[in-house]
Formats: structure tokens, C-alpha cells, sequence
């Protein structure tokens, strides 16, 4: 069970945009560096939910923008890995890499209505049960686009 980074989004601010690049670095128990969640300064901060780093299934992706029309290929999911060729749920208790980057799976990362506030409606119905995963940094270094996703 091997995968591919397809696409990497950050924002240093919640609700604000996520933008695409091409590489981040990761900070060991707290995230990406620049992102919201390891800045504090994510939407959900206040209220005790972060995730370190969030992953989500491109082909869950193709899915939406497909299948039921609602864009989500510039960042509208909210999630800041995009993978193809791995199933998410499948690294439940484990720990995997991503690139040079140890994480280790925290929990599946349900939609939120707030999502849906900074996109269109429908997505948090969309991205229900694809909603992808939460991970802690375990060991940290850089992801970049086009790195492979696989188990320890």
C-alpha cells in the first residue's frame, strides 16, 4: 500500500484561504510550519480540536468534483495533503512517511459546518465519510509534492 502526495495546502490564519505549494516543513509534535494549526491560530484552536497535519484521498476528491459538482481542487476541502493511491483509513494505528516526514495516525477528520461556510453548500455533506485523516508529526523534515505516502 504505497501512495503519492498529489498536492500540498496551507494557510497561516483560520478561514483564511489555503493556498497550494509545493513543499512545506514539518515541526515534530505540531505540524506544518507556517500552518494555521502550528501557528494557533486555526478556526478550531479555541476549541481544542487541532490536527496536525490533515490528509485526504484525492480519488475522494475526483469523486466530489465529479460526481456531485462541488469544487474542491484549490484547497476548498480544508485539508493540507492531498494523497492518491493510499487508503487513508487503512493507516488507522499506525505510523507511516510521507516523504523524509515519520507521522502516525491521531484520527479520521470529519467535515465541520464551517468548511461549508467558507466554500459552497453541500460540502460538508460531500466530504462526509471523505472527510481524511489527522496525523502528529513524529519525526520532522519536508513533504513535498510527488513523495510517496506508505506504512512503516
Amino acid at each position: 500500500m504505497k501512495g503519492v502526495v498529489d498536492g500540498i495546502f496551507v494557510t497561516g490564519e483560520g478561514s483564511a484561504a489555503m493556498e497550494r505549494v509545493e513543499e512545506v516543513r514539518t515541526v515534530e509534535g505540531c505540524g506544518i510550519e507556517g500552518d494555521r494549526y502550528c501557528e494557533g491560530t486555526g478556526f478550531w484552536t479555541r476549541y481544542g480540536d487541532v490536527c496536525q497535519v490533515t490528509l485526504i484521498e484525492g480519488e475522494d476528491l475526483d469523486y466530489i468534483e465529479n460526481e456531485l459538482g462541488i469544487g474542491v481542487k484549490d484547497g476548498q476541502h480544508r485539508r493540507n495533503i492531498i494523497t492518491r493511491g493510499v487508503r487513508l483509513l487503512e493507516l488507522r494505528k499506525r505510523r507511516f512517511r510521507v516523504g523524509d516526514v515519520l507521522l502516525e495516525f491521531d484520527r479520521s477528520r470529519p467535515p465541520c459546518r464551517h468548511v461549508q461556510d467558507l466554500s459552497e453548500p453541500g460540502m460538508t455533506r460531500a466530504l462526509r465519510n471523505r472527510g481524511g485523516i489527522c496525523a502528529r508529526v513524529v519525526t520532522a523534515g519536508s513533504i513535498r509534492a510527488g513523495d510517496t505516502v506508505e506504512p512503516e
